[in-house]
């Protein structure tokens, strides 16, 4: 269906794209910050899985949904602003320094993280146009079933944008690691991941889809 070329063309795009700065590494960068390097490496592979949600999606036509519905994708994308808000602020108002402390969810709760991580790729809508997008400029009808392609194709882009990710969760990590012995800078730590991921919510839930 796809020639070796082809696909290394295509991963090689969707990692170009992986590695520009958006609203998946400043999460990442949060989660790390506030609680671990195992927390940031986690997140970042929920986000993933989230991202195998959308290839699905886009696979079989679901994403066509938000191009077509303005309800529709008003209602995700102000589900997903609201959802990165109640993460945020569950770091900012955490009281005892240990419940969000960097590595204590980590050592504790890596399924919950997993799981905040792919929904809060699930619940942005602008993830399903990107898909709807970028996927049909590298399908070709008559090489196959399109949707088999779009699986294929969709499958690689979250796989290809992992590793910048997980680049993020890695180095941002070894920063906060080296203050994780001060609970004051601790806390300093959630409240400042706390306001970017409450940043991220309003960036989604102001900004015009087209």
């Amino acid at each position: 269906m796809f020639s070796a070329e082809y696909l290394l063309l295509f991963t090689l795009a969707a990692i170009a794209l992986g590695a520009s700065p958006g609203p998946s590494n400043l999460y990442v960068l949060g989660r790390t910050a506030a609680q671990g390097t195992v927390a940031g490496v986690v997140s970042s592979l929920g986000l993933a899985a989230g991202g195998m949600v959308h290839a699905l999606a886009a696979a079989f036509g679901l994403s066509a949904l938000f191009v077509h519905s303005p309800a529709a994708f008003a209602a995700v994308k102000f589900a997903g602003a609201a959802y990165l808000a109640y993460l945020g602020l569950r770091l900012i108002l955490a009281r005892e320094a240990g419940d969000l402390a960097l590595g204590g969810p980590a050592r504790r709760g890596t399924r919950r993280l997993f799981v905040e991580g792919a929904m809060t790729e699930v619940l942005n809508p602008k993830t399903a146009l990107f898909f709807i997008a970028f996927l049909p400029q590298f399908v070709d009808p008559v090489a196959g079933p399109v949707w088999l392609q779009m699986l294929v194709l969709g499958a690689i882009v979250p796989v290809a944008m992992l590793p910048c990710d997980l680049i993020v969760a890695l180095t941002g990590g070894a920063l906060a690691g080296r203050l994780a012995r001060s609970a004051g800078l601790r806390r300093a730590l959630n409240r400042v991941s706390g306001s970017v991921l409450i940043g991220l919510g309003l960036r989604v839930a102001l900004e015009e889809g087209r």
